[in-house]
């Protein structure tokens, strides 16, 4: 029986010297960070700028002018770059560096082998995979995942994406779709989604529909932060709207909970920020959902994670692609 490769995660290595560093690049619907980071999850450097700078499409050319922005700082620090990895915000093809279809932040990257492009303007490897994906390596590799055999990250911002590590792997799924949990539907007759389908937690959670909601109800535009300071401050239509945006949570978490039994969940995101100081109950409505054993074995911690942490997440993948790939010819 063939044996099983060792787990490809990367062990961080301390120190003030650094040598050699990876780049990661954190592709979103309004903003592209990146950053030289070191062995240790140091982001030594960090750079970021509008997705659309130069106008509608032209995501591809802000990431090539921070990449170069980002390669001069190395080289100006004396260090030497040894891979890139970029997280973007839809469904990629890892092994080949291509980007997928369903991209609805950044359209003009779909279908586009941003890894060959990338790595031949640099002379580097450059790996690509699903924006949440990259975040959930980061924080097994460095951050709140750090020693799980099992996590679930879940990224509650404009959209809703997931990242799934089990027995130590990212589960990227047969077509990239793996930790598509923002599309997992939770009411059968509930309001139509982004993807097609009704009633997803996308639909319910999701900094966007949060606000599109409470524009219906209210009668005027409103953000998704300022609905939970409304609801904070006594607004009863709001608070309605945030008790909805818990319970449509509860229902999702039960699913990763009860289908997945992780040994971490951690959310993370604007719209993670806000339900912070209402922990409590997000709890009580996925303890309503979940099998009670199940829950009791699963630490649930919402983040509070800035601009590093994601471009962490591309240094992430680098790492783990590169042992991954080696372990898997070897």
């Amino acid at each position: 029986m063939k044996r099983q490769a060792p787990s490809p995660r990367p062990s961080p290595q301390g120190g003030e010297g650094v040598s050699d560093v990876v780049i990661g690049v954190d592709v979103g619907g309004t903003t592209v960070a990146a950053g030289l980071v070191a062995a240790d999850g140091r982001v030594l450097e960090h750079h970021q700028a509008p997705t659309h700078a130069r106008g509608p499409g032209t995501a591809l050319e802000t990431i090539g002018e921070l990449l170069e922005r980002v390669c001069e700082q190395a080289r100006a620090r004396g260090v030497t770059v040894t891979g890139v990895g970029v997280g973007v915000p839809g469904i990629a093809d890892a092994e080949r560096g291509t980007v997928g279809v369903d991209i609805h932040y950044a359209p003009e990257l779909a279908q586009a082998p941003l890894g060959a492009i990338l790595s031949g303007r640099l002379g580097v490897p450059v790996f690509v995979d699903n924006d949440v994906n990259a975040l959930a390596l980061a924080e097994w590799t460095w951050g709140a995942g750090r020693g799980a055999r099992s996590l679930v990250m879940l990224a509650l911002g404009t959209g809703v994406g997931g990242g799934i590590i089990l027995d130590g792997r990212l589960h990227r799924g047969q077509s990239g779709f793996g930790g598509e949990l923002g599309h997992v539907p939770i009411d059968f007759d509930g309001p139509p989604c982004i993807c097609g389908g009704r009633g997803c937690l996308k639909a319910y959670v999701s900094g966007t529909d949060i606000a599109l909601r409470a524009g219906e109800r209210l009668g005027r535009p409103v953000g998704a932060a300022e609905v939970f300071r409304l609801a904070a401050a006594g607004d009863a239509a709001a608070d309605a709207i945030v008790e909805d945006v818990c319970a449509a949570l509860g229902a999702g978490l039960a699913i990763i909970v009860n289908g997945l039994n992780p040994a971490r969940v951690l959310l993370a995101g604007s719209v993670a920020k806000s339900l912070r100081p209402l922990e409590a109950r997000v709890r009580a409505a996925l303890a309503r959902y979940a099998f009670a054993e199940a829950l009791r074995a699963t630490h649930l911690e919402i983040l509070t994670l800035d601009k590093d942490a994601t471009v962490r997440g591309g240094a992430a993948l680098v790492h783990y692609e590169t042992q991954r790939r080696r372990t898997t010819t070897s």
